[in-house]
């Protein structure tokens, strides 16, 4: 398959195409069908340790096969790294680097100042796990040493220019990277704890256990929403960007990613092709003079769940690939009512029509796309929880309008199909045979362009200079001198016929600039005797490994801190409230550290007027929300002007906001390991750092033993904020508003919480961005380990509250007190609170975690 790229010089930068691979075969598919890029994990430190991921091994052979073919590489190492794991990850590190990666994707803080200690100029990718969502964002990690920056997928187009135009004016100008098309998470990358608080899994480490395509009860008010078939409340469709390709292309944006490094070769080959061949499509229509028509057009666009009134070719495709339903995502904004349809939380594929009729073990329906003999089907009754039925078409016959579809004999239970039933296209076996034909074999199917130059005149060798896209050149001679040619002399038709004959190469012809003067010819063996001296000599160049620098006498201990004398203050006790009544409570217990988080930050200023009125000797600090985006500063202004006496920072654009203001990290940090705590206690000066709730109780004894304890503070009792989302439930279903600007603000009138499979409530809450938080409906505590992480040098214990009345603050409080001071033990601590105040209070993570190590 030839690309069919224009060969004239754009005038705007054609970005570049990433596919995802899990295994070898999903490379192939990748560079067969037009991938600029692959990015892979290998068998650590990946955020999809369920695939099947490369070996280190795989790494030299695997390299030179996609530079061979004019493709890069980039390795995942896109999880946090915990201390006694950073001799490893050095040593993981130096292989990479050695293999002549192009680069690698990171999300740990101290892994990338890791890497920049081992090489100066070995590229590092700011992964979206780092949640990056403004100029700030682009900044902090251009100061990690980063090249390049994949924004967090919530970003709208808009946004993405505003980031684009501030880096600019800033001169922090780096590429961005953006997700196009695949599984939308419906929690910001980085900031999921999902499988942590309910399985201990962390996605941070490569093992979500996707909740959010389980099926959630809306309760409002103590009493259960019906929203009919709408069950999977929190499972958004897939990201399709197609339709969007100009916008991105114009944004500037450098990356267009595909996700799927779990999906199988066959979508990798899919979803790749119909990318490149709109893209090249979108960059052609782009660098005309004078565009007549916009393309893909926008009108309509890949948004229907059902898919009705919509099958072209690249659609029907990219649903038979994989679909939840396709949409764009947040890049046009927020569209609350579209971008989750709630009705399935797992792959659908094409929709067919509804079933209008069943009789002799046939069913009718109202065809709206394709079907042919050998397709899968399932039947939707609405209910996608449970075993549908389905299964393999044998014979379709048209009548009239309708379309009637045969199986085999005993194939389908037809008394669970029902009229009504929605019908999904769920397997197109002719379709999967020719995207698998598309990269097997060993000979190349995609092609990329040369371009060739060629001088000479009678007497003198031909000289042909050819350059492939990557900017590697070669120069050839004829071993003959031209001679006159009196009747077929090398016109420039007569060269692009010879030397195009590239056949079994990675190679097509783009252009041929023919310098030669005068009549001219060469024998046709010269001539292809010099094509495939042109060949060769590139694929050499193409083949030899990048060779970046590598310090073989330094290692990631030059980078620890020093130690620093033990603490000799007595622990103490910061609570954190979600409204005033609990804010009071926490007064009256004689709590001296406290920290708000309240859903409107104007509050915060009655909140600290309470605060000094009451108590001289407490301090109040006060939390921004978790996320900021370009156009957002107003939030942060807001929080300040309460004057608090600090504030709890959780990302880049409060670092640099509140730089010149006491400050404590927060969570959202995700500070694993003592590079990562190093770095935001040095740069930015933060009186604390709060430890990564990703930690066990074995883990967070190695940060407090390779780093000064007393800058870190340990939150040993809350409800784990699960999801933190851009999609707003509320808006969703308690209204038919889109966003803020029309729902009606139901989180002002109502008290909701999401009711999982296994009957727990989890508390829904809103902040001033409208960004939902589901925490979970258990508080979990770490008591059991208080003295342990006493003995070690820790002196700040967080306990957080959020629906608690007064009663249970002051009570939890108390308990926490006496445990702190030695008058009680954790697990007496446990059992009093679920004997006494009945929170449910369990054994947490930390415990669950300490025990699988």
């Amino acid at each position: 398959m030839k690309s069919d790229r224009s060969p004239s010089q754009p005038s705007l930068q054609r970005p570049e195409l990433l596919a995802p691979a899990g295994n070898w075969e999903c490379a192939k598919a990748a560079v067969e069908n037009g991938a600029d890029a692959i990015y892979f994990g290998l068998d650590r430190f990946n955020a999809r340790m369920r695939a099947q991921n490369f070996t280190e091994s795989d790494l030299p052979q695997l390299m030179q096969f996609l530079h061979h073919r004019g493709v890069k590489g980039y390795v995942t190492v896109n999880t946090l790294i915990f201390p006694k794991e950073l001799p490893e990850a050095q040593r993981y590190l130096r292989t990479i680097i050695a293999a002549g990666v192009d680069a690698v994707i990171v999300q740990d803080v101290g892994i990338c100042r890791l890497i920049r200690h081992l090489s100066p100029d070995f590229p590092i990718h700011a992964s979206t796990q780092m949640t990056i969502t403004s100029a700030a964002g682009v900044e902090f990690a251009k100061s990690l040493g980063c090249q390049l920056v994949v924004l967090a997928r919530e970003c709208s187009l808009q946004e993405i220019n505003k980031i684009h135009q501030q880096i600019a004016q800033q001169n922090t100008l780096l590429p961005l990277e953006v997700f196009v098309h695949g599984a939308l998470c419906v929690a910001y990358s980085g900031q999921c704890l999902t499988s942590e608080a309910l399985g201990g899994r962390s996605a941070n480490r490569g093992e979500c256990a996707q909740a959010c395509r389980m099926p959630y009860d809306l309760i409002a008010d103590g009493e259960v929403v019906d929203l009919g078939e709408r069950k999977y409340l929190l499972s958004p469709q897939d990201l399709a960007g197609l339709e969007v390709l100009p916008d991105l292309v114009k944004s500037g944006v450098t990356s267009l990613k595909i996700e799927g490094r779990l999906k199988t070769p066959e979508y990798v080959a899919n979803v790749t092709r119909v990318y490149r061949q709109a893209l090249d499509r979108v960059m052609e229509e782009l660098e005309r003079p004078n565009p007549l028509t916009p393309f893909p057009t926008r009108e309509g666009g890949i948004k229907a769940v059902s898919g009705r009134g919509q099958t072209d070719p690249e659609r029907y495709n990219l649903e038979m690939a994989f679909s939840r339903g396709l949409y764009t995502g947040w890049f046009d904004g927020i569209n609350n009512q579209e971008l989750v349809h709630a009705r399935f939380g797992k792959k659908r594929g094409v929709y067919l029509g509804e079933v209008t009729r069943i009789r002799n073990e046939e069913v009718t329906l109202k065809l709206e796309a394709p079907v042919k003999p050998g397709d899968g089907i399932v039947f939707d009754c609405g209910h996608p929880e449970g075993k549908e039925e389905g299964g393999r078409i044998y014979g379709v016959v048209q009548k009239g309008k309708e379309t009637v579809l045969n199986f085999g004999r005993g194939d389908l239970n037809f008394r669970r199909v029902h009229v009504g039933d929605k019908v999904w296209k769920t397997s197109d076996p002719e379709l999967d045979k020719q995207l698998r034909q598309s990269f097997v074999g060993e000979n190349p199917q995609f092609q990329r362009p040369i371009h060739l130059e060629v001088h000479g005149e009678v007497g003198q060798p031909l000289i042909a200079i050819a350059r492939d896209e990557l900017g590697n050149i070669v120069q050839i001679e004829s071993a003959i001198f031209l001679v006159e040619a009196h009747t077929k002399p090398l016109t420039t038709e007569r060269l692009q016929s010879q030397l195009g004959r590239l056949g079994n190469t990675p190679f097509c012809l783009g252009s041929l600039t023919n310098h030669l003067i005068g009549a001219a010819m060469l024998p046709v063996s010269e001539l292809n005797r010099m094509r495939r001296e042109i060949v060769m000599q590139l694929e050499e160049l193409r083949i030899q490994p990048k060779r970046w620098q590598l310090h073989s006498d330094v290692s990631f201990q030059d980078l620890l801190p020093s130690s620093s004398p033990s603490s000799t203050l007595s622990p103490s006790l910061i609570v954190l409230v979600r409204n005033l009544k609990q804010l009071q409570a926490a007064l009256k217990a004689g709590i001296e550290t406290l920290y708000c988080e309240f859903e409107d930050p104007r509050a915060y200023k009655e909140a600290v007027q309470v605060v000094r009125q009451r108590n001289q000797n407490s301090t109040i600090w006060v939390a921004p929300p978790r996320i900021t985006k370009p156009g957002e500063n107003w939030i942060l202004q807001q929080v300040r002007a309460c004057e608090a006496d600090g504030y709890l920072v959780r990302n880049y654009d409060q670092l640099q906001f509140f730089r010149a203001d006491r400050c404590i990290g927060d969570f959202s940090l995700n500070v694993t390991n003592p590079l990562t705590a190093d770095y935001f206690h040095q740069h930015f000066g933060l009186e604390r750092l709060t430890a990564s709730y990703d930690l066990n109780i074995i883990q967070l004894e190695d940060l407090l033993t390779s780093c000064p304890p007393q800058w870190f503070e340990a939150t040993i009792h809350q409800h784990i904020p699960m999801f933190h989302m851009e999609h707003c439930v509320f808006c969703a279903f308690l209204s038919e508003g889109t966003d803020y600007t029309n729902c009606g603000r139901p989180c002002d009138k109502h008290e909701v919480k999401l009711k999982d499979r296994v009957g727990s409530e989890h508390a829904l809450k809103a902040d001033v961005g409208c960004r939902n938080t589901v925490f979970n409906g258990t508080a979990q505590t770490g008591a059991e380990y208080v003295q342990r992480l006493i003995e070690l040098g820790l002196r700040h214990f967080r306990i957080e509250f959020v629906n608690e009345t007064p009663e249970q603050v002051s009570k939890t409080i108390h308990f926490y007190r006496q445990l702190l001071q030695g008058e009680i033990t954790g697990s007496q601590l446990w059992r009093e609170l679920k004997l006494q105040n009945q929170l449910g209070v369990t054994r947490g993570p930390m415990e669950v975690s300490a025990i699988r190590s």
